[in-house]
């Protein structure tokens, strides 16, 4: 007798999900009664053996975070919940969202105080790695640091930084030129962001930690970012940064270290200055490849009105 599957969030395996893509709906509810017990099962293997590598090698602004978040070891968060504690500090949120939200309206998002966040989660025989983000990376490696009101300030930055280059994008009226020109502008940012955001390492006065993402919710990578002498890791450098291509599928080789958040913010604000002088329109080929959803919501924005600030 075949056994029927009882619906839940599981990543690629979850009908509300397949059904927000059918229907064309990006920003979505979270319909938290459709977490299954395995669900619940994989968060709370994920926060059991992340919590020790966290108390040891994160750093003090995103342990603080997680517990200002007060998330339930035991059980998937309500965004709800989640949003609750973290706005009050920053004004930031958990957006949630279907899938994959295209670059210029994830960094506006970003300016907006608004962090689209993957309501599923993985299956309990994938905790090590994923591909794709699910929501125990987005809220329990990001959230966290959207707590701290320098490293929001960052992001906010960031986001503002996509307006300009869609800006940019709008002065170039020779078509060609203008997909070459937004395609390394596009790069750059994604460099850059993955370099810090995502896999960032921070120095002294608390000795090397970890803020980037990325690291935060991979067990093995946290450890190893720190402890393993075939990592390279140097001084955060724009220059270097915007030309350095990356991988996703492996240990990351290469990290750079930023001094403070301060130093983070100032770093964005460069980028910033870059993108207005023409210093990112030709960057170094190479990974990561920019998609042309990523590409086409540049150019679209660069013909819409949009709020200064």
């Amino acid at each position: 007798m075949s056994t029927v599957a009882v619906p839940d969030l599981t990543t690629t395996q979850a009908p509300f999900i397949e059904e927000a893509h059918h229907d064309g709906r990006l920003f979505i509810h979270q319909p938290y009664d459709q977490y299954s017990e395995r669900n619940h099962a994989a968060w709370r293997a994920l926060y059991a053996r992340m919590l020790p590598r966290w108390e040891r090698y994160a750093n003090p602004a995103f342990q603080k975070g997680i517990a200002s978040l007060c998330l339930d070891p035991e059980r998937v968060p309500r965004l709800e919940d989640v949003n609750r504690f973290l706005c009050p500090l920053t004004g930031f949120q958990a957006k949630p969202v279907s899938g994959y939200v295209p670059a210029f309206l994830f960094f506006d998002c970003l300016r907006n105080r608004e962090f689209p966040t993957t309501i599923t989660i993985r299956d309990s025989a994938s905790l090590d790695y994923l591909p794709e983000p699910d929501i125990f990376h987005d809220i329990a490696g990001h959230v966290p640091m959207h707590t701290d009101p320098a490293f929001a300030e960052t992001l906010v930055r960031f986001g503002e930084c996509a307006h300009i280059a869609a800006d940019l994008a709008d002065s170039i009226s020779d078509l060609d030129r203008r997909t070459a020109v937004m395609t390394s502008i596009v790069r750059a940012m994604a460099r850059f962001f993955w370099f810090t955001v995502e896999f960032g390492l921070m120095g002294p006065p608390h000795g090397l930690r970890v803020y980037g993402s990325g690291l935060l919710s991979s067990y093995g990578e946290i450890r190893h970012c720190i402890e393993s002498s075939a990592v390279q890791r140097h001084p955060l450098q724009l220059e270097w940064i915007v030309n350095q291509a990356f991988e996703i599928d492996h240990y990351q080789p290469l990290l750079f270290v930023a001094d403070s958040f301060d130093h983070l913010y100032d770093s964005v604000r460069q980028l910033e200055r870059w993108v207005k002088e023409g210093k990112l329109n030709n960057v170094a080929p190479g990974e990561p490849s920019v998609n042309s959803r990523d590409l086409e919501s540049f150019m679209a924005a660069s013909t819409q009105p949009r709020v200064r600030r």
